[in-house]
């Protein structure tokens, strides 16, 4: 791949396009193919708006972007792609659609071409036996927008030839990407961590623990992610979301963490796909409802800080004013309601914290609240791939700081929240739920007790 002439990227939809960004603005030649001309047109559209952006924000020169758009090459059909060294194929995630695009692009395409899937869940490998060279089939996942984000999933099967992966990984560091190569495996690394965790947030939704914009609120600021679970939901859209997790589910052992919520499926089927419908779990294009005026009435209310907000209040002669009152990052404060905490008590705590600069957020009585019983379960899944020898400790971190845009990878979270703490905190949810997804990885057990982090020396 380090000498190729030329590549080829088939769909061009905005991940495709951006695809073909990516290469032209390495200065490789791209042949840009679509099934037709409509859909050409719209996929140059997306080319044209991403580059042109990039020069209205300085990014870019007017001559660079020139220089760009020329050496793409837009045609209908796959029969120009007979000469390029490398083909892309971005088409929607659908697995009967994908081989039998790659079962025509192996009668196209020189023997000596790689085919590759940006598959963002989709077994390589099943895709990979339509062909007659699946020694020379691979994924190469790119994230949303690629001409930004820096990570490629370099996807791997058993039978990828050694020399393939090898050339993946130079062909990343050419086009400026870090590269994380991994097996073929449900949902990969990135999705397979984020996928859960959202999902488990539409169930926590699903059930009235917490309300949508509190939920949100927890995971930003609580969390200090770039945004909340519901709203990077609709923008990666409900149905590619409901399609990732059905793949998942039944490619990787029916783990019930990717067993899609309800409330998910129901969405979908309504056409309440977020922000391309303009409607999800938010409505788009409307202004956005101002929130809830905290009350500053009379009330005497008992904070309490212990896991058990129930037994508090039973041993107080007045259970329906006490709440729990947890704090994260000095920014938002979960205010916990048991089923005897009234609705005084909690008008009262969310005035105290907004007195005190805290963003309120109300949720049930049970172990984790918010922030913790979604984060914990996402860094304990994170555990249990490195237990799996399925990546390492910085490809993992990696995935989901270049690839998911998180301010921290899982390790680097679990290594500053103290591994001890987390798992404290996944006993007590396993205790109370009985969920196998939330037993707690023995690799986390065996650290603690070892008094190692996890990005220490010997598990890099």
């Amino acid at each position: 791949m380090a000498e190729m002439t030329a590549v080829g990227v088939v769909g061009l939809g905005t991940m495709g396009a951006g695809i073909v960004e990516v290469f032209a603005r390495a200065g490789v030649p791209v042949v840009a193919s679509e099934i037709d001309g409509t859909a050409l047109e719209r996929g140059r559209a997306h080319l044209v708006g991403s580059t042109d952006r990039a020069v209205s924000r300085g990014r870019l020169s007017p001559e660079d972007r020139d220089a760009l758009i020329g050496r793409v090459r837009f045609v209908v059909g796959l029969s120009d792609l007979a000469d390029v060294d490398l083909v892309v194929e971005a088409v929607p995630e659908r697995l009967d659609l994908k081989r039998l695009v790659f079962g025509e692009l192996s009668k196209i395409c020189k023997p000596s071409a790689v085919l590759a899937s940006n598959t963002s869940s989709l077994s390589v490998t099943e895709i990979a036996v339509t062909t007659d060279r699946p020694d020379r089939v691979i994924g190469l996942h790119f994230f949303n927008p690629a001409p930004v984000m820096k990570l490629v999933e370099i996807v791997r099967t058993v039978v990828t030839a050694p020399s393939v992966v090898a050339d993946a990984q130079a062909l990343c560091a050419r086009l400026n990407k870090v590269g994380v190569t991994i097996g073929d495996r449900a949902g990969f690394v990135a999705n397979a961590l984020l996928f859960g965790y959202l999902n488990q947030a539409v169930t926590m939704l699903e059930s009235g623990f917490v309300t949508r914009d509190d939920l949100d609120a927890a995971m930003k600021l609580g969390a200090g992610l770039p945004m909340g679970p519901l709203t990077l939901l609709d923008l990666i859209g409900l149905d590619v979301g409901l399609e990732v997790l059905d793949t998942m589910y039944d490619r990787g052992g029916r783990n019930q963490r990717h067993a899609a919520a309800p409330l998910i499926r129901q969405m979908v089927t309504a056409g309440l796909l977020g922000r391309k419908t303009g409607r999800g779990f938010y409505t788009y294009g409307t202004p956005a409802p101002s929130p809830e005026a905290p009350a500053d009435g009379g009330t005497d209310v008992v904070l309490v800080t212990d896991e058990p907000v129930i037994a508090a209040a039973m041993a107080s002669d007045r259970p329906e004013d006490v709440v729990g009152l947890h704090v994260h990052r000095d920014a938002v404060a979960e205010v916990v309601r048991s089923v005897l905490t009234g609705d005084a008590a909690v008008a009262a705590a969310r005035a105290v914290c907004a007195e005190r600069g805290l963003v309120p957020v109300v949720c049930g009585d049970r172990s984790g609240r918010v922030v913790n019983a979604l984060l914990f379960p996402y860094l304990n899944d994170a555990v249990k791939m490195l237990e799996a020898s399925y990546a390492t400790v910085e490809d993992i971190d990696h995935a989901m700081t270049l690839g998911c845009g998180y301010p921290a990878g899982p390790f680097e979270q679990l290594d500053a929240i103290g591994p001890g703490v987390v798992l404290d905190g996944l006993r007590a949810m396993y205790e109370e739920t009985r969920e196998p997804g939330l037993a707690p990885a023995p690799l986390l057990s065996q650290l603690v007790t070892a008094g190692r982090g996890f990005r220490s020396e010997s598990l890099r």
